[in-house]
């Protein structure tokens, strides 16, 4: 078994081997367990991971007729969602040893699809900022991001071939960019958040990662109870609208690099690119999302930092603690402006089908760095839009760069099918050097 970075088989691929009968849950299952064994000591993407418990469950999916969309799929759980038979932490040493005694709706969803749940991933603290031991799987010095750390580098380390994790500012979309992979953060309230330890009860959105495209959308048919199964047989050409953001400026070269590299793709297989301004009622935006996800996990986290401090972060308790400040007046302000934005951004879609814009501001930075700043993610989290991070490009180091692309409010299945066709042209065409987006 190889350990080089990349799947073992796709999600797909894989269910419709298991399907035929030309692949065991138990096979695919040891493959997975294979990689883990390989990589796992430079990695470090799990807290919990039982061989022997992963292998009987498999046996018992082979005994059984195939059933369910995810039958025989190993999946990774962030462990910030609850598991009945393992412990679930949220990545602090308050609950180290916790048990909960029922399943997250997320992960109880895939046990029922028939996925094989592999064993739970790292999170940073309380999925916050604070970083996890895990590493970015093509370069184990740089962080994979956070806080959905372990999920995104299991799935790109070919560990699992898919997983969940949660996004309250940029914890799906920028850890699948630094890792070379697919995130999907759907429409906000698409997913049961029930069983998940909350950071910010308005922002917190469940997500997941694949190698593909056709991988994410199946995971998240299964937790949303909705057809995202991608048909790109209509031969539509989607539109797209390149959006620089206010937060432009912190995009390094390689992030410019690769959204002029994008647009040359798209225009390369036929399609249209429209520069796309948000109007300046956005400018304070991202500044908002960071006031509600303050105030907000100043009551989430109350217990934790009432009577558990010294065991917080210095970094954590600093954002409880401005939390704590914020005035309610303020907080209902951030509110508003948000609930402006939501309804003028539709306005900002009338001429094209989805936004394109950066992931990340550059390439994942060394881990001693942190996880790296969500500051592309922030505003859109905040909006409740559904966010896809569609990889296929490289930046200087050769290290993964990510283009994001944004849908309208329950647009999701558009998305996703728009997410296909440009990881298609990044496959298929040659990017025009001379164009750029600068």
């Amino acid at each position: 078994m190889t350990s080089n970075t990349g799947p073992v088989l796709s999600a797909t691929t894989a269910r419709d081997h298991i399907a035929s009968g030309a692949l065991s849950c138990e096979a695919l299952a040891r493959q997975c367990l294979a990689r883990i064994e390989a990589r796992e000591s430079g990695i470090r993407a799990w807290t919990n991971c039982d061989p022997q418990a992963v292998l009987d469950a498999a046996r018992q999916l082979d005994r059984v007729p195939v059933q369910g969309a995810l039958h025989g799929l190993p999946v990774g759980i962030k462990d910030i969602f609850d598991t009945h038979d393992m412990p679930t932490a949220y990545g602090s040493p308050i609950y180290t040893g916790r048990t909960p005694a029922a399943d997250a709706a997320a992960v109880a969803l895939i046990r029922q699809a028939g996925g094989l749940v592999m064993g739970k991933t790292v999170t940073t603290e309380f999925a916050f900022f604070n970083p996890g031991k895990t590493r970015n799987p093509h370069d184990c010095q740089r962080t994979p991001g956070g806080s959905s750390s372990g999920s995104a580098a299991a799935v790109a380390a070919g560990q699992v071939p898919l997983a969940i994790g949660t996004q309250t500012a940029g914890s799906v979309i920028r850890p699948a960019s630094f890792c070379g992979i697919v995130g999907y953060k759907p429409s906000y309230g698409w997913i049961s958040p029930a069983g998940l330890k909350p950071a910010a009860w308005s922002l917190d959105t469940v997500g997941v990662f694949a190698a593909d495209v056709p991988g994410a959308a199946l995971l998240g048919s299964v937790l949303s109870g909705r057809d995202l199964r991608i048909d790109t047989a209509s031969g539509t050409l989607p539109r797209f609208g390149f959006c620089r953001t206010p937060q432009w400026h912190a995009a390094r070269s390689a992030t410019r690099t690769a959204c002029d590299t994008a647009i040359n793709r798209v225009t390369a297989a036929g399609g249209d690119v429209e520069t796309v301004t948000l109007p300046a009622i956005f400018d304070d935006l991202l500044a908002a999302q960071e006031t509600i996800m303050a105030f907000e996990a100043a009551r989430c986290l109350a217990f934790e930092h009432d009577r558990h401090r010294r065991q917080l972060s210095d970094r954590l308790a600093a954002l409880l603690d401005h939390g704590a400040t914020i005035a309610a007046g303020h907080y209902e302000a951030a509110r508003r402006l948000a609930a402006q934005c939501r309804a003028a951004f539709a306005d900002c879609l009338a001429e094209v089908d989805v936004l394109l814009t950066p992931s990340a501001p550059g390439e994942a930075p060394l881990a001693t760095s942190g996880t790296g700043d969500p500051v592309f993610n922030r505003i859109w989290t905040l909006l409740g839009v559904p966010c896809v991070n569609v990889p296929g490009l490289t930046g200087p180091n050769n290290l993964p760069v990510g283009i994001q692309l944004i849908g309208s409010r329950d647009g999701d299945a558009a998305l996703l099918r728009a997410a296909q066709w440009l990881a298609q042209a990044f496959e298929s065409a040659p990017a025009d050097p001379d164009r750029k987006v600068r």
